[in-house]
């Protein structure tokens, strides 16, 4: 397994940080528990093989960044497994451990000290990376990956090599890449979701449940037509717009890919087929009306690591500059145009 590249949120609770520029996230979180979330694990959470003598649960978040999202979406679920436990004809309490899990770099103290007062859970952190171990065998009943599974553990490397056929010259993403390029983006998606799938069948007990809301694309659609086109070009003009005035190095932006890539349902049916650990409780692709581009704050609570990373500091108020006047009167994706679209799948561990 590649070691997978850390590019964390933006920490602290500053103009530009994640915790205060995560809003269309939530939106978006919200939209789908109202939708199908809260509904599917109702109907799929297994309160039998909770820990007889201690009813205790443990649910981990993978990529829960530095909050608030990640506390509302624990919320959400606590409150979907006490209401299956309720339908179940128990009245008793359930104890639940939350993990709170994230890259080493992640900006945990942000993260402990925004903690809910009124929470019901006990409180862990767990650094490192999800596509590797992280838990004990059996020992989790529920994940949750919120808007983290669409990042790859990092952009193909053949794509970074100018001397290479496959350099994905002059852009950041594989929209309207040659499909050589697109390839490689499937492949490394493919690889990473197979690793991760491999852990968490490690970790999951039997019965648990795996629940993960990420960016994807309608069925049929070819991936480079996808949302990250028109998502990301105002920031790539504007990175080559830099590179044409001599303030960035061309050679810079054609090695540079953001690690992103949106799947289609059914390629992950097919891949949670090939690995076999878990059978599909529930797999929708839901349609919003618009997806909003990210305000300069936004994009920059959750670039600015790889961009600092990829070209320097000292370009990153210019670029955000730059970006802020070319995204200003931008109208949202349409949902008409087939590209609002996030998936939810709910996995079950196999008995």
């Amino acid at each position: 397994m590649e070691a997978s590249e850390s590019y964390p949120m933006k920490g602290g609770a500053g103009p530009v940080s994640y915790i205060n520029n995560s809003s269309l996230q939530r939106e978006a979180a919200d939209h789908a528990f109202k939708a199908v979330v809260t509904a599917a694990i109702i109907g799929n959470f297994d309160i039998t093989h909770l820990p007889p003598f201690s009813n205790s649960c443990a649910i981990a978040d993978l990529g829960c960044s530095t909050g608030p999202n990640t506390f509302i979406v624990m919320k959400k679920i606590i409150r979907a497994i006490m209401h299956r436990h309720q339908m179940e004809g128990h009245d008793d309490d359930i104890e639940f451990q939350c993990f709170f899990n994230d890259h080493v770099s992640n900006d945990f103290n942000t993260l402990f000290f925004s903690l809910p007062t009124d929470r019901r859970y006990l409180v862990a952190g767990v650094p490192g990376s999800f596509y590797e171990r992280l838990f004990g065998r059996a020992s989790i009943n529920f994940f949750s990956s919120t808007y983290a599974l669409h990042w790859l553990c990092c952009a193909p490397k053949e794509l970074s090599d100018l001397n290479s056929s496959v350099c994905n010259k002059g852009r950041i993403t594989y929209a309207n890449a040659r499909n050589e390029v697109v390839e490689a983006f499937v492949a490394q998606f493919a690889k990473d979701m197979q690793t991760f799938l491999h852990a968490r069948a490690e970790e999951t007990v039997p019965g648990g449940l795996v629940s993960i809301l990420m960016s994807g694309r309608p069925d049929g659609m070819h991936p480079s037509k996808s949302l990250y086109g028109p998502l990301f070009q105002p920031l790539e003009s504007c990175l080559v717009d830099m590179a044409n005035e001599g303030l960035v190095n061309k050679d810079e932006i054609d090695k540079f890919n953001i690690p992103l890539y949106s799947p289609s349902a059914t390629e992950i049916s097919l891949l949670v087929q090939r690995n076999g650990n878990f059978s599909i409780a529930k797999l929708e692709s839901i349609h919003r009306e618009y997806l909003a581009i990210p305000s300069a704050a936004a994009s920059r609570a959750g670039l600015e690591g790889i961009l600092s990373k990829a070209f320097g500091n000292e370009i990153v108020d210019e670029l955000y500059d730059r970006y802020a006047k070319r995204v200003a009167g931008i109208s949202p994706i349409r949902g008409e145009e087939g590209l609002a679209v996030q998936l939810f799948i709910l996995l079950k561990r196999n008995y």
